[in-house]
């Protein structure tokens, strides 16, 4: 787990840092367009689309973070009853449902962006795809994290976390 356990925890710093001033630029975003609004009665249109764009990147990118550190909400009050080696097919089945949602981004953002390619968000004049790019990133970091899980999993090891 040696080099590919090193590059998903940069990666994961990385996408966290990118959804932290994700999470500033929205609070500046909207901070602009409330004054603009109701000081200056002179609200912006695209205020709105970029906020849009910036709570999803901030969601997606925050998850996929979360998925690389286990920093996932878990109910497993039961599991942790069970016996040593149903523990550890309980783990591997989460980690193989995490891989197939991840799947399931990449696949349905990338079905959704080939779609609405030629569309243009009115107020920022982008194609439409934009929108659908932190679904398909995080897609392929949650695949790559629950991947890196697995490994761990099978071989006796722990995954630890990014930001020790």
């Amino acid at each position: 787990m040696n080099w590919f356990t090193m590059i998903n925890a940069r990666l994961s710093r990385w996408v966290m840092y990118l959804a932290c001033l994700c999470l500033v630029g929205l609070l500046a975003v909207v901070v602009y367009g409330v004054v603009l609004r109701y000081v200056f009665n002179d609200a912006p249109a695209y205020v709105e689309q970029v906020a849009l764009l910036l709570v999803v990147s901030v969601a997606m990118f925050g998850a996929a973070a979360g998925v690389r550190d286990a920093g996932h909400i878990g109910l497993d009050s039961l599991v942790k009853v069970l016996p040593k080696v149903v523990q550890h097919w309980c783990k591997v089945l989460v980690l193989l449902l995490t891989l197939g949602f991840a799947l399931a981004l990449i696949a349905g953002g990338a079905e959704m962006a080939v779609s609405t390619h030629h569309d243009t968000i009115p107020t920022l004049g982008i194609t439409e795809s934009v929108r659908y790019l932190p679904v398909l990133i995080a897609g392929v970091l949650i695949s790559l994290f629950s991947v890196e899980h697995l490994i761990a999993q099978f071989s006796g090891k722990e995954v630890h976390s990014s930001w020790h």
